[in-house]
């Protein structure tokens, strides 16, 4: 009998819905899921007719419970004479993807899970997500994750659920600004797809071409950044997306994007 697929990939309008598959054990991360999520995130690429990845896992429970712990699953049996895991090749891809991508948080987002939450453009959450980094709890560390979210919330903070391995709500998360909206679990979905539309309806070139320098300004000192973008500025008016915009803003109609 066939292995399931770890992760489920759907489409439709442009709107790439890649699912974790395994709500029997909270969604947990092993080489397979991240595969899959890696192989899913760049497949949705390939095709120039989407235009945004929505990232959740399956039934309500989590998102995403970090790395799976079952004795038998070898999350942790890291080959030492590669210096690339897959877990980090996962987060690359995400923060590579020229797509937006937006995270539906149904549940619990932990550990390797706040690795695949931080890798997303946006995140839409329940009320009822607990979000953390237990792994101090079990002799770990949230080491890859980390090179994601060190900068993503206030350093105090991120320090105290590294060392702590605490959880906080929901309500905390958007505080700390971890998350863009929390909503009731029934309304979820409406919220996820309010924001998909209003993503959906811009200049995928623009996007495109935004990701990429602002990827690229992230290490760069104020005087680095303001170059580049300038550079980047004058390409972007060059693209088929921009002249469009600008005409259809002094024709008062709709903008037709071509992506070019």
């Amino acid at each position: 009998m066939p292995l399931k697929n770890s992760i489920i990939y759907e489409t439709e309008n442009g709107v790439v819905r890649l699912t974790i598959n395994r709500p029997d054990v909270r969604n947990a991360l092993n080489d397979k899921v991240m595969i899959e999520l890696r192989e899913g995130i760049e497949r949705a690429q390939e095709n120039s007719s989407n235009r945004v990845i929505v990232v959740t896992g399956a039934g309500d429970r989590a998102f995403c419970a970090g790395g799976d712990l079952k004795s038998d699953s070898k999350t942790f049996d890291f080959d030492p004479a590669e210096p690339r895991t897959v877990g980090a090749g996962l987060f690359r891809a995400g923060r590579n993807c020229i797509l937006p991508i937006i995270a539906r948080v149904n549940g619990h987002c932990l550990a390797g899970g706040m690795g695949v939450l931080a890798m997303c453009d946006m995140v839409v959450s329940t009320s009822k997500a607990l979000f953390g980094l237990p792994e101090v709890k079990i002799g770990m560390f949230p080491m890859q994750v980390a090179a994601l979210m060190q900068t993503m919330i206030p350093r105090r903070k991120f320090d105290e659920m590294c060392i702590t391995g605490e959880l906080i709500s929901a309500t905390e998360a958007l505080e700390y600004g971890l998350v863009n909206y929390v909503i009731e679990p029934e309304e979820l979905d409406d919220k996820v797809t309010w924001l998909v539309n209003r993503t959906i309806n811009k200049s995928p070139t623009a996007i495109r071409r935004g990701k990429y320098a602002l990827r690229a300004i992230s290490d760069m000192t104020f005087e680095q950044a303001l170059a580049h973008m300038e550079s980047q500025i004058a390409l972007l008016a060059l693209t088929e997306d921009a002249n469009e915009g600008l005409a259809a803003f002094n024709e008062k109609r709709d903008p037709e994007w071509t992506g070019k």
